[in-house]
C-alpha cells in the first residue's frame, strides 16, 4: 500500500484534517530496503505539516481566548442596560462598543459610570436613557442596533467564538495524536530496516552490528 494511494482515501476529522497512517505491518508500506528512505522522508514531511497546523491552531485559539471575554463583557453591559431600560449608543466597556449617542426615554434615571478610553485612561460619564446601541464591528465599521437586536447579535458572536475555541482545542489534541502516530510509524520502519539489514549481513557472514548507525529523524 503506497502512501499516495492511502492519502486519497484518508479519513479526516470534522474540520477536514486527515488522519495519519497507522503502521501496523511495515510490509504494507515498505516492500524493500530501497523504499525505506523515501517512506521515512514522507513521514517526516507529514509530521512537519501537522506541526505547522498545530502552531496555527494554537495561534487561533489564543486569539479566541482574548476575544471571548471582550464579547462577554460587552454582552453583560447590554443586558444590564436592557434590564435598567437604559441603553447607551455604545457599550461603556469592552472592545465592541464605544461612544455615546442617546435617545431619551422619560421616566428613566441616567446612570453615572466610568468608561475606558485606553488601557490606562478612564473617564466619567452620565448615561441618559436610549433605545439603541452602536456596535463597533471592527475595520472602522460601526452600526446602530436596537438593544434587543444587539443582544441577539452578541449572543450569536459569543456562541460562535466559544464553539470555535472548542474546535481548536479538539484539533490540537487530534494533531498531537497524529504527530505521535507518525513518530511511532517512523520508529517501526527504522526498526524494520535494522532487522532486514541484520538478516542480509547474517546471510553473508558479516557482523550484524556493523553499519547500524542510522540516526532517527528528531532523535
Amino acid at each position: 500500500m503506497s502512501l499516495k494511494s492511502q492519502s486519497k482515501d484518508a479519513k479526516t476529522n470534522p474540520r477536514g484534517i486527515p488522519y495519519a497512517p497507522f503502521v501496523d505491518k511495515v510490509e504494507d508500506y515498505v516492500s524493500s530496503r530501497a523504499e525505506v528512505d523515501g517512506t521515512m522522508k514522507s513521514f517526516q514531511e507529514m509530521i512537519s505539516k501537522y506541526q505547522f497546523m498545530e502552531v496555527n491552531t494554537q495561534r487561533r485559539a489564543g486569539g479566541l481566548k482574548e476575544k471571548i471575554p471582550d464579547i462577554q463583557k460587552t454582552l453583560d453591559m447590554v443586558q444590564f442596560l436592557k434590564s435598567r431600560k437604559v441603553q447607551p449608543a455604545r457599550s461603556l466597556y469592552g472592545s465592541f462598543m464605544r461612544g455615546h449617542s442617546f435617545m431619551s426615554q422619560p421616566g428613566s434615571d441616567p446612570i453615572e459610570t466610568t468608561f475606558e478610553l485606553n488601557d490606562t485612561l478612564y473617564a466619567k460619564a452620565v448615561v441618559p436613557p436610549t433605545d439603541e446601541v452602536y456596535l463597533w464591528l471592527g475595520a472602522n465599521v460601526m452600526l446602530s442596533y436596537p438593544v434587543a437586536e444587539a443582544e441577539t447579535l452578541l449572543e450569536s458572536k459569543l456562541s460562535t467564538a466559544q464553539q470555535s475555541l472548542e474546535n481548536c482545542e479538539e484539533d490540537l489534541d487530534f494533531l498531537r495524536e497524529q504527530i505521535t502516530t507518525l513518530e511511532v510509524a517512523t520508529a517501526r520502519v527504522y526498526n524494520w530496516e535494522v532487522t532486514m539489514k541484520r538478516k542480509d549481513k547474517a546471510g553473508h557472514g558479516e557482523d550484524p552490528a556493523d553499519g547500524e548507525k542510522r540516526i532517527l529523524p528528531n532523535g
